[in-house]
């Protein structure tokens, strides 16, 4: 089962290599992970996914709160919230490629050499299908850039926050 967690971490130096060595001591697996900036430009938020049972999660998540720099920790997995992951997929250009972008809301951003770029931002499950339908055409390269999730409606993960 996968397990979605958000952090918030002090936007400073060296705080994803604590988090990534955290992970490499303890012998956890991550699936994805992810780290952009927020609305206050002193913190970070990371999306982790792990590929895991709910005590390892739980496990994770003490973990990472023994870190100095992590503000706050939220297990999602349970709760209302959308993730999205972005795909840019370069495949051998065909007509089949434009019917299963359209089948799947994906774009062509790029067609130029005998080549396609594909474009999809998705949930996870939905771009490993595109990827699949893809993949007998002939992926050439593939990049995605792992997920980010956030809370539906008043589900706000904040220092201190409060619903809306």
């Amino acid at each position: 089962m996968k397990h979605t967690l958000v952090a918030l971490v002090e936007n400073e130096p060296g705080v994803l290599n604590r988090v990534a060595s955290l992970f490499r001591r303890r012998n956890f697996n991550i699936d994805s992970l992810t780290v952009g900036r927020t609305e206050n430009p002193n913190v970070s938020r990371m999306t982790i996914v792990l590929d895991s049972n709910v005590a390892s999660a739980y496990q994770v998540e003490k973990n990472l709160y023994k870190l100095v720099n992590v503000i706050t920790v939220d297990d999602v997995t349970e709760k209302r919230f959308f993730s999205r992951d972005l795909a840019l997929i370069k495949v051998k250009a065909t007509v089949e490629v434009g019917k299963i972008a359209d089948k799947y809301g994906a774009r062509i951003i790029d067609h130029s050499n005998d080549m396609m770029l594909v474009e999809m931002s998705d949930e996870e499950q939905r771009i490993e299908m595109l990827i699949e339908e893809l993949r007998p055409i002939g992926i050439v390269e593939l990049v995605r850039t792992g997920v980010v999730a956030m809370g539906q409606g008043d589900l706000i993960l904040q220092p201190d926050a409060a619903p809306v």
